[in-house]
């Protein structure tokens, strides 16, 4: 078998050559721009899954669609401690870019790029870049109080009124969402909600761990009626089976109903895992169509370098007391658990253990899958540290 010619791709956010099972994610979010574009008000769209889910794929599949027709689009990567202000403004300014020469009025567009560079500006803290480019003059008194709330409430406005101008919209796209403060996120739920009441045409499209929502939710209350929360996990069988199988029909290879069967029991449907594994077996393949014995073979050197990077990055992050709490989830099972047998299980004193499991969330290894249990985040790691233990 070409090594050159293997057609899988684990990476973080890279496409898988066949984006299977997310038909339906994809027909729901062309409606959503559809309806926007023509005027009707609709709500953002917000993925949530572990990691490795295809989050990220499948958001940039949505950025393609809103390209697609035209749309203006720009997005970014939350990071831990770092404001919404720059990234979000150099996102916007992007999707301006792209609207303004379509725009019959340049003066228009100038006084909303003023805007934003007065948005960009305000609360930079000394030694930080003031704007992100913007060749316009600043537009005093206008997304420049420093409450970030109103800021981007007045942006969003008059950057929505360009894109009605046209008839088409704005899409943000902001991956990582989890990670942005809280003060931010109240914000955005802020901002989007004043916008929902024009219904001007500009969608925040977001992308996190399981527990945004509940981010979402305490910073308001309102939050669940504010986005279309859509829920991105492992693969069905038949699902899994066509991500492995389409992109290797183009090179002739196929693959023993065995070696499917047993791809899919190693990554459980995920779509990162399930690329790892298929591209291994491919490598360890020496001939179509690929066999259970081909799978096996690659499983080893699949897991090695899942073990260095993928599993073995997250748990080097976590502390001591953080790594006896996940090492104490992983001999309870593969699934949730409850809080009360992960107490007996970790032996913590309550305070330790209360502490740990908020670090861990903060990581993103844990999440809460319930009132009363925990879950990993990251797909497959129990099985990780059951086999390193």
């Amino acid at each position: 078998m070409d090594p050159v010619r293997n057609p899988y791709t684990p990476g973080a956010g890279l496409r898988p050559p066949e984006l299977a099972g997310r038909e339906d994610e994809l027909r729901r979010f062309s409606v959503v721009l559809e309806r926007a574009a023509r005027g009707r008000p609709e709500r953002g769209t917000v993925l949530t899954g572990p990691r490795g889910a295809g989050k990220t794929a499948l958001l940039n599949a949505f950025r393609s669609l809103a390209v697609q027709r035209m749309w203006g689009t720009g997005g970014f990567e939350a990071r831990p401690g770092r404001s919404l202000r720059a990234p979000l403004a150099a996102a916007l300014h992007g999707a301006l870019r792209e609207l303004a020469p379509r725009h019959r009025a340049p003066d228009r567009v100038e006084y909303v790029l003023g805007v934003l560079k007065s948005f960009a500006r305000t609360g930079t803290a000394p030694g930080e870049r003031r704007h992100p480019g913007i060749d316009a003059v600043s537009v005093r008194g206008r997304a420049d109080s420093g409450d970030i709330g109103t800021d981007l409430a007045e942006l969003f406005a008059d950057a929505a009124s360009i894109a009605t101008d046209l008839g088409t919209g704005i899409a943000l796209f902001i991956d990582e969402m989890q990670e942005l403060g809280a003060e931010d996120l109240s914000a955005l739920c802020t901002a989007c909600h004043d916008l929902a009441q024009s219904g001007g045409p500009l969608l925040v499209v977001g992308a996190g761990l399981p527990q945004l929502p509940a981010a979402l939710s305490a910073g308001r209350g309102y939050s669940e009626r504010l986005f279309r929360y859509t829920g991105v996990d492992g693969l069905g069988r038949s699902e899994a089976h066509l991500a492995l199988t389409a992109p290797a029909e183009p090179e002739g290879v196929a693959f023993r109903a065995e070696a499917l069967d047993a791809l899919y029991r190693l990554s459980g449907g995920h779509p990162y895992l399930l690329q790892a594994y298929a591209k291994a077996a491919w490598d360890a393949a020496e001939q179509s169509p690929i066999g259970a014995e081909d799978v096996t073979a690659g499983a080893a050197e699949a897991e090695e370098e899942l073990d260095a990077g993928f599993f073995g990055g997250r748990y080097r992050s976590a502390a001591p007391a953080e790594r006896t709490v996940l090492h104490a989830m992983a001999g309870l099972g593969d699934g949730p658990v409850r809080t009360e047998e992960l107490a007996a299980a970790a032996a913590l004193r309550p305070a330790a253990l209360a502490e740990a499991r908020a670090s861990l969330a903060e990581k993103g290894l844990i999440h809460e899958a319930g009132p009363d249990s925990l879950a990993f985040s990251v797909p497959a790691f129990a099985r990780f540290l059951r086999r390193t233990a």
